[in-house]
């Protein structure tokens, strides 16, 4: 099978692309713009990697023609801002980049943005919109977990029979800047604080920003979803050479691969669990810096 682009499938919809990155991204992230610039059928503008004030990432996005942007500048929290740990686990930077993406609507130019995940990478060709509608690729499975804190979000249970944890989702600016309004106004603070507030802080995953935007689209919106099967696979990141031979092979059998254990965003850690007074702050008052 060639990873060739299929110019049968095409969209005129200008998108942008937002990639939330670390340093220990690095080996695979060129392969994800590179995946994304030959899937994604849609005419591109700016694909914006967000991280941390890195000189390799800045390099890489040199030489991939990307728009650097400091995490530290995008919200009027950071990472150490938020406090979601135990003495065994250290989730705060997990959360933290679910707020980045969930930030497309102030960073991106265009109307809609692709976010996806810095250890996913594109196999075969992507169309995100089809006939006004927005292409959602779905799995059969997710985490009870995520729906607990959905509904004290946004008072209501999930609509969806489907996942939308899929590491890649279209997202709609007009679209994002509704539903944080509805978790604003439901829970009288900022969005971020509202989840920081509502997740349960003893568990290592309990909310998701690709379930709780599908459906909430999927509860408001229920005409304008289409849902396919992501076929994605998970593979280790041990023992296993990324090279575009590989990703010829994978393309046989998946849409995308993910890459998984890496990521300072579920580090181990060990510290004595305490609060945190700043968090605190930032939830009552959605504090700026």
């Amino acid at each position: 099978m060639s990873l060739r682009p299929n110019n049968q499938y095409m969209s005129r919809t200008k998108i942008d692309v937002l990639i939330p990155a670390i340093e220990k991204d690095l080996k695979v992230l060129p392969f994800v713009i590179d995946g994304v610039r030959k899937h994604v059928k849609h005419p591109i503008g700016d694909i914006l990697i967000v991280s941390p004030n890195s000189v390799k990432i800045k390099q890489l996005c040199k030489q991939k023609n990307c728009k650097f942007i400091n995490e530290n500048f995008v919200l009027p929290i950071t990472k150490k801002h938020i406090n979601y740990r135990t003495n065994r686990w250290n989730r705060s930077g997990w959360l933290f980049q679910q707020f980045l993406k969930l930030s497309g609507d102030k960073l991106c130019s265009q109307k809609f943005y692709l976010v996806i995940d810095a250890d996913t990478v594109l196999t075969r060709p992507h169309v995100f919109r089809q006939n006004e509608k927005t292409v959602f690729y779905c799995r059969g499975w997710s985490r009870p977990e995520y729906f607990k804190t959905y509904r004290k979000l946004l008072g209501r249970n999930k609509t969806s029979s489907r996942s939308f944890v899929t590491h890649y989702m279209l997202f709609e600016k007009a679209k994002v800047a509704k539903l944080k309004k509805a978790i604003e106004t439901r829970h009288k603070t900022t969005w971020f604080g509202a989840i920081l507030r509502n997740i349960d802080r003893s568990k290592q995953i309990t909310f998701s920003e690709f379930e709780t935007y599908g459906n909430f689209l999927h509860a408001n919106f229920p005409g304008q979803l289409i849902l396919k099967r992501a076929l994605n696979k998970a593979i280790s990141k041990r023992g296993i050479k990324l090279s575009l031979a590989n990703l010829e092979k994978a393309a046989g059998y998946a849409r995308s691969v993910s890459l998984h254990e890496r990521r300072v965003y579920f580090k181990r850690v060990n510290v004595t669990k305490k609060t945190n007074v700043k968090t605190k702050a930032i939830v009552k008052k959605g504090i700026r810096r």
